[in-house]
Order: C-alpha cells, then structure tokens, then sequence
C-alpha cells in the first residue's frame, strides 16, 4: 500500500465522520421542530455509508475474466474484492420513524384533534452516535500521525 494511499483513506474516513457529526448536530438541534418547509415536523436525518473499492488494473481484468476470478496469492484462493480505498456517504436522508404524537391542543401546530406531532428524536441516542463519530474522527486522526512517523522514519534511513 502506496503511503498517499494510506493519507487518502483516512482523509475519507475524516471526511465521512465530519459529516456525520455535523448531520447528528442538526438532529439535536431540530429536535423540538414542527413546522418545516416540506410540512410536518422535522425528520430525523442519518448517514449512509459505504466502503470504497480500488478500481481493478486492467491487467487484473483480464485475468479474471480469463479466470472466472481474480487469482489469489501464493497459498490463498482466488478473490473477487480489491482492497478498500476508504468510505464514501453513499446518503444522507431521513430514517423511517414516525413522528412522535403529543396532546397539545393550544399549540399552533396542534391538529383538529388537539396532537402536535414531534421528530422522534432521543437525544440520548443522538449524543451516543455523537461520541461514536467523534471517536472514530479521533481514531483517524492517529492514523494520519502514525502515517506521518512512518514517513519521516523513511526520510531519516536516506540519511
């Protein structure tokens, strides 16, 4: 693995974890909100994420299609992946829960019926996910640290 190979994979990760943590902010803050722009209440937002694949030589191509499969290494079976390039946000939209019904009848946004409804937003869940996106962001930053030890380590043995 090419050592820019190694910064651009946890640029990615960065990236992605950005994201997220900023979409799960948006949620916390929407999280009383009844009336938007679409109508309804707010809806809780998530991210999607998916891992990004190296995109195959056109040597291996031609061996996998004369093969059936890529061939693996010495000792190992043939394998169809290419090693991971990092996470891309495949999405970000909204989740399926509905919303949450309170009995509300002198709110303005109240229905015939006297509900309001409310995004079904636990803030304990949110703040969870939080903690989650910003300890992978933590995590990636390490990467990138070590990347650059390794590399300086390189330029001291030219020495």
């Amino acid at each position: 693995m090419a050592f820019y190979s190694m910064l651009r994979i946890a640029a990615s990760a960065l990236t992605a974890q950005r994201l997220r943590a900023d979409v799960i902010a948006n949620n916390v803050a929407n999280m009383n909100t009844t009336r938007t722009a679409e109508g309804g209440p707010y809806r809780r937002q998530q991210v999607i994420f998916q891992a990004q694949q190296a995109p195959l030589s056109f040597r291996a191509m031609l061996l996998a299609q004369r093969m059936g499969s890529l061939p693996g290494l010495a000792g190992q079976p043939a394998s169809t992946e290419a090693p991971g390039q990092g996470v891309a946000v495949v999405s970000v939209g909204p989740d399926g829960r509905p919303p949450k019904r309170v009995y509300e009848p002198d709110n303005p946004d109240a229905g015939p019926d006297g509900f309001v409804d409310y995004p079904d937003i636990d803030p304990i869940t949110e703040m969870a996910d939080m903690l989650s996106a910003t300890r992978a962001y933590e995590a990636n930053v390490t990467t990138l640290n070590a990347a650059k030890a390794m590399a300086l380590k390189a330029l001291e043995i030219g020495r």
